[in-house]
């Protein structure tokens, strides 16, 4: 008799970038000569280049070569002239699919920033909550579009800055993108309720449910009455506030968490589909298309291309 060893599911999981490894040898300015904005410029290939995370944010102007993005559970092109922000400990890398011989010394023009000051300040100087939506949006990624020529000017602006002048250009840069309504989420699904704490506060423990029990069966109408809501009325508070109608936000849940496990792990994508709460392969597999814009073996298997990308 043959006896079968349980196989361990591989997991696959971003690298966390730490201060220490941010060398002026790799294009980072040395923290003792910047604040809480600090520029960095890069060619490819570079050390950089890995699929990793980090606790600020990150604006990224893609200036040379093509190829793949990934962002979160998001893979898609990108070109010269992309400009994209990530949110704190959101995983991300360039990968470069047409590099000439000898590579190239600048691929991406990078603005660094941490959270808690803007947010804490915020608190006091009134202004600078106009660009809290766009901090939010951020925890997904967002892609800018149309605005390459300005981001490149506004980029440099910054860097050739020092002090106040530099906070104060990047602050007419933020202010350029909260302003810019021309953009896309990358990364799962987005809460953009702009309602009361306590309207918040509800959605919030409903999707809380739906997220921390994505194998169970959801149902509208059981949870309007469970708050004591008309179906319709919770149909149009649950639009309201995240953009989607109930089944399209669950489907796009439970997408996004499939699309962590086919990444993270080995699990048979079978297996994957009635884990996320899917009870049939060919509903998975058509949802996943919808949302994903491919099948999810073709997304495991152009995941594995985010280690040999960049920073």
């Amino acid at each position: 008799m043959t006896v079968r060893t349980r196989t361990v599911p591989r997991q696959i999981k971003p690298e966390l970038e730490h201060e220490l490894v941010r060398s002026p040898n790799m294009g980072y300015e040395p923290s003792s000569e910047v604040g809480f904005v600090r520029c960095l410029a890069h060619g490819f290939p570079t050390p950089l280049a890995r699929w990793h995370y980090h606790d600020e944010y990150e604006l990224h102007l893609i200036t040379a070569t093509s190829g793949k993005v990934f962002v979160g559970d998001w893979i898609g092109p990108f070109q010269p002239g992309q400009l994209v922000l990530t949110g704190p400990r959101l995983p991300h890398n360039w990968v470069t699919m047409d590099l000439p011989d000898g590579g190239v010394a600048e691929r991406d023009l990078v603005i660094q920033f941490a959270h808690d000051p803007l947010v804490h300040a915020s608190q006091t100087i009134p202004e600078l909550s106009e660009i809290l939506p766009l901090l939010e949006r951020a925890r997904h990624g967002i892609e800018f579009f149309g605005v390459s020529e300005i981001a490149h000017t506004h980029w440099h602006k910054v860097k050739r800055a020092h002090g106040l002048r530099r906070f104060t250009a990047f602050c007419e840069f933020l202010a350029d993108l909260a302003a810019c309504n021309d953009y896309r989420l990358l990364s799962s699904a987005q809460l953009q309720s702009n309602d009361d704490d306590t309207s918040i506060d509800l959605i919030n423990s409903v999707l809380s449910r739906i997220t921390d029990q994505l194998a169970e069966s959801h149902s509208a109408a059981a949870l309007a009455a469970e708050l004591g809501m008309s179906e319709s009325r919770f149909s149009r508070f649950f639009r309201k506030a995240t953009g989607n109608t109930f089944t399209d936000f669950v489907n796009r849940v439970r997408i996004s968490r499939a699309c962590q496990l086919l990444m993270d792990t080995d699990q048979q994508i079978t297996h994957i589909c009635y884990e996320v709460g899917f009870n049939s392969v060919a509903n998975f597999n058509r949802r996943f298309l919808e949302i994903k814009g491919m099948k999810p073996s073709d997304f495991r298997r152009q995941s594995l291309t985010r280690f040999s990308g960049a920073h």
